[in-house]
C-alpha cells in the first residue's frame, strides 16, 4: 500500500509529464515553464532542441530580494511576469509557449501570465 504523499507526489509528476510531451521550444518560440513551491515562484525560457535556458528568474532572484516581491503572491507573479518578457525581447522573442507544468491555471500563473501578455509577450 502507497502512502498519501508518494501517491500525490507520482500523480503530480504524471500530469507534468502529460502537459510537457506536447509542448517543445524552439529558438523562435521558446518554451515558458512556471515552478511554485511553498515560498518561491521560478520562471525559465527553455529551448527544448538545443537544451539551453536562455533565462531565467525567481522571487528569490537579487533583484528581487528585501521587496514586496520576494514571496509567492500574485503582485509578485505579475513582476515576474513582467521581467521574463523583458529578457525575452533581449533574446528577440516575442512568442513563447506556456508550460503550467502540474499547476492550474488559475490565480498566480494567470497572473503571471497576464503580466507577460501585458509585457508584450504572445502566447
Amino acid at each position: 500500500m502507497k502512502s498519501n504523499s508518494s501517491y500525490k507526489q507520482e500523480t503530480r509528476q504524471k500530469r507534468a509529464f502529460r502537459i510537457r510531451k506536447k509542448l517543445r521550444g524552439t529558438s523562435e518560440k521558446p518554451r515558458l515553464s512556471v515552478i511554485k513551491t511553498n515560498k518561491h515562484i521560478h520562471v525559465q525560457l527553455i529551448d527544448d532542441e538545443a537544451g539551453v535556458t536562455l533565462g531565467s528568474t525567481a522571487t528569490f532572484a537579487k533583484e528581487f530580494r528585501d521587496t514586496d516581491f520576494a514571496r509567492k503572491n500574485k503582485a509578485s507573479a505579475t513582476k515576474l511576469g513582467e521581467k521574463i518578457a523583458e529578457i525575452a525581447k533581449k533574446h528577440n522573442v516575442s512568442v513563447v509557449v506556456f508550460d503550467r507544468g502540474p499547476f492550474k491555471y488559475h490565480g498566480i500563473l494567470a497572473a503571471l501570465a497576464d503580466g507577460a501578455r501585458a509585457a508584450g509577450l504572445q502566447f
